[in-house]
């Protein structure tokens, strides 16, 4: 009989293709469903959470600031005595707006800039990947925050700034992949078949490299979850008067040394909660990931 405790680990490869035929038979990885429940949770509470939640999000009570969590207010009040909990829920649209589209951005950008350096490489793949490493060298944080000081904070700001910054960051991931499919015979076959170099980048090799592209989108969106919280905590990303969660943790960021820990720690929970989700989503993506064997 054989001994558990000594049977061999099993392969990477092995385990990657079973999570390939759970997914060709319709069952999704775990991490997947998990992440997909908690993002459609959130996603609820962006469209219809002003339906439902107990209090108005906006409405102060000076008589109840700062009042502990509680049987009437499960999360507490904020300094201005507006309920945390239904301020959560209708908080969660902006940042389910903008985070979104400043990420399609970035991606459909980053996937086109890509594209190009790949398929042609030779003198234009040099010049563009100094270009990015350029780009790149700049730290996220800096580059954005000096670019919204001098723009102004905005919700069309934060995502041209955002899509802008992670474009070269999904550049550089596309352009590795198409690299490796334009040596392939389908590629080859094309050009002999007289199809121009616009027809092969979209009709060849974008197809083949769709599930790059799509682990890069889901990725990317975690980051920019919490670029956005960061920004709006900084006081340039999302405005008041929203309910973002970025601004209450900074408006309870100060009441921390009094004891009133509840204003950050659950908005800082909500937005914990949505990155996490989306990397479980990524992480299940990675059974899509083409075998290149």
């Amino acid at each position: 009989m054989t001994d558990l405790a000594h049977a061999p680990a099993p392969d990477a490869a092995v385990l990657k293709t079973s999570r390939r035929a759970r997914l060709r038979n319709g069952l999704p990885a775990p991490s997947m469903l998990i992440g997909g429940a908690i993002l459609l949770f959130w996603i609820v509470c962006a469209v219809f959470g002003h339906l439902f939640v107990p209090f108005d999000p906006y409405a102060e009570d000076f008589l109840a600031m700062l009042a502990p969590p509680d049987a009437v207010h499960w999360f507490g009040t904020d300094s201005l005595g507006r309920d945390i909990l239904s301020r959560i829920v209708v908080g969660s649209r902006d940042i389910l707006l903008v985070a979104p589209l400043a990420t399609l951005v970035g991606v459909a950008a980053g996937s086109f800039i890509g594209l190009v350096l790949g398929y042609f490489g030779g003198w234009v793949d040099a010049i563009g990947a100094r270009l990015l490493d350029a780009l790149m060298a700049f730290p996220f944080i800096v580059l954005v925050t000096m670019t919204l000081v001098a723009l102004g904070p905005s919700n069309l700001t934060v995502i041209l700034v955002i899509g802008i910054a992670y474009a070269p960051l999904v550049a550089r991931t596309v352009r590795t992949a198409v690299r490796q499919e334009r040596e392939r015979d389908y590629v080859s076959a094309a050009r002999l078949a007289g199809e121009s170099s616009i027809g092969i980048m979209l009709f060849e090799i974008l197809p083949n490299v769709r599930e790059t592209i799509l682990v890069e989108l889901i990725t990317r969106l975690g980051y920019a979850f919490f670029s956005i919280a960061t920004l709006s905590f900084l006081g340039l990303g999302i405005q008041p008067p929203s309910a973002d969660w970025g601004l209450a943790i900074a408006d309870g960021y100060g009441f921390l040394t009094g004891g009133k820990w509840w204003i950050v720690v659950f908005n800082s929970g909500a937005i914990i909660s949505l990155v996490i989700a989306v990397n479980l989503i990524a992480q299940g993506m990675g059974a899509f990931e083409p075998d290149k064997n």
